[in-house]
């Protein structure tokens, strides 16, 4: 039996008015791996004078979002008074809970790239008090081998735990895979898993998959490459249970702390960010 379940193509989408991003999750013919319900690929993008990453105050509930930078540097801004620049190799980690503002800026004229992404909370965290973890790369476990190289972002990977607060059984990793050399990874039973290619070619059951391929696993694993290096996203973990439903920036297992979450936003009951001008609209029907 095949461990692939289904291959996912990236998106093309715009954040804000002339910012590309690739767009994996949610997938119409799956919503989640595991908790991860939402996965964006920004850039690479060439920053100027008249073209920066510009993401005024929007609110979340429900989730936790995560920001891991290839390149560039972006400054963040929340609602509990935080101010944080991440640069590559760093973890932005902030848990929305019962409800969140931030905003995102460019701090640099250059080449933006990244992976942003959210992951919905267990039903008994949705309401937590929010909060915020920034992590330094010298932080973050490695496991090295002759193969690979594997950064811990977040979770709990083989041997290695990230101190990154997560709240759920889950792992993502980065994942350097040396030429002509194998990966294995056996899923637990309960798990999800699946892979997000960032640069080369990897090979899985004599299949070739390509930069920007997302490709989802049902149980144990073989990820091979030839002849180059291919960089890659490991993650999954645990599902839930309970569906998630999904609008806009909000999160929930209950629709109606969705309907709440847009009267909020709507009536400026969220808090407010420090040192920001302006808020993103709620969206139209």
């Amino acid at each position: 039996m095949s461990s692939i379940e289904l291959v996912i193509p990236a998106r093309n989408k715009q954040l804000g008015e002339d910012f590309p991003i690739r767009r994996l999750l949610p997938y119409m013919k799956r919503r989640m791996v595991g908790p991860f319900i939402f996965w964006d690929h920004m850039g690479p993008v060439e920053l100027k004078e008249d073209k920066q990453l510009v993401v005024l105050p929007h609110p979340h509930i429900g989730l936790a979002t995560i920001t891991w930078l290839f390149s560039g540097k972006i400054l963040h801004r929340d609602s509990l008074g935080n101010e944080q620049q991440i640069r590559p190799g760093e973890v932005n980690w902030m848990t929305a809970g019962k409800g969140i503002v931030h905003s995102e800026r460019s701090l640099e004229h250059g080449v933006l790239e990244g992976i942003q992404l959210w992951l919905a909370l267990p039903k008994e965290k949705e309401s937590i008090e929010p909060s915020f973890y920034h992590c330094k790369s010298d932080d973050l476990p490695k496991i090295k081998t002759k193969d690979s190289e594997i950064t811990v972002i977040a979770g709990k990977f083989e041997n290695a735990t990230s101190p990154v607060p997560v709240y759920s059984d889950l792992f993502y990793t980065s994942v350097v895979l040396n030429e002509q050399s194998t990966l294995n990874h056996k899923l637990k039973h309960d798990h999800q898993a699946a892979i997000y290619i960032i640069d080369g070619t990897v090979e899985i059951e004599g299949v070739e998959y390509n930069k920007y391929d997302m490709i989802v696993f049902n149980n144990e694993f073989c990820i091979q490459t030839k002849l180059s290096t291919a960089k890659f996203m490991l993650f999954g973990g645990q599902g839930f249970e309970e569906k998630r439903h999904i609008w806009w920036n909000f999160v929930s297992s209950n629709k109606e702390d969705i309907e709440k979450a847009k009267a909020d936003w709507k009536n400026k009951k969220f808090p407010k960010v420090i040192n920001e001008v302006g808020l993103t609209p709620l969206p139209k029907e």
